[in-house]
């Protein structure tokens, strides 16, 4: 298996589904934002909508960012 299709970014595990999206925010785990493979951004997950994450005060677009759990 290819580890960074697997993997994602730098090998960070990513968050693919709404319902990793929303596991994440129940565990309150720390995850990475990722906008063209750069990280742009990581926290808690403190709001959830159809077409953003917010994170830190930070509203990032699920169609333009990858997220990925940070290790």
């Amino acid at each position: 298996m290819n580890y960074r299709y697997k993997y994602g970014h730098d090998g960070f595990m990513p968050l693919t589904s709404a319902i990793h999206l929303h596991t994440a925010a129940l565990e309150e785990r720390p995850i990475l934002v990722f906008a063209g493979g750069e990280l742009v951004g990581s926290g808690k997950i403190e709001k959830i909508t159809e077409n953003a994450v917010h994170i830190n005060g930070e509203r990032y677009l699920r169609a333009n960012n990858t997220f990925a759990y940070a290790k």
